[in-house]
């Protein structure tokens, strides 16, 4: 049986969450979740930028990351059209890198990379910065506990030897 490749509006209309090419030996599908992924790669490389998705997408990475799984495609969603996608991007920035220029290079990162490794034309990529990560944040709240516990043993010896 000889099959024909199908014509683009054809192979859209079937999956529509998958953007279809078809050149004269055969077509060729990418899936939404494929260009997000590849934004998602690209955006977490860049200096600066500490995660990726709103304060609910992270602790909900945060128990995929417990049990093994990371989700490249946190804090970011995609429009895929014919031969065109647009990209949204949310992230949190490390403290004290210039927030402007974190987005100017993630930008810059997605346009090349989905171009590059999709093949597919950037229209347009919105950056939203939704918080700032502060080292020091995270260092307080994982020596606190311990903190506490040393200085309880500590004014137990003072106790003893008073």
């Amino acid at each position: 049986m000889t099959t024909q490749p199908q014509s683009k509006n054809q192979g859209t209309t079937n999956n529509p969450s998958a953007q279809t090419a078809v050149s004269g030996r055969g077509t060729t599908t990418v899936a939404d979740g494929v260009v997000a992924k590849v934004a998602g790669i690209a955006a977490q490389d860049i200096p600066g930028v500490y995660a990726l998705g709103g304060g609910a997408a992270r602790a909900l990475g945060a128990v995929r990351e417990a049990v093994g799984q990371k989700d490249l495609t946190q804090g970011v969603s995609v429009e895929v059209g014919q031969t065109q996608v647009a990209v949204d991007v949310t992230l949190v920035v490390e403290y004290p890198h210039p927030l402007q220029k974190v987005a100017d290079d993630v930008r810059d990162a997605i346009y090349a990379a989905v171009e590059d490794v999709v093949g597919m034309e950037v229209t347009e990529v919105n950056v939203s910065i939704t918080d700032i990560h502060i080292a020091t944040d995270d260092d307080e709240e994982k020596s606190a506990p311990s903190k506490r516990s040393d200085d309880a043993q500590t004014g137990q010896r003072e106790a003893r030897v008073s």
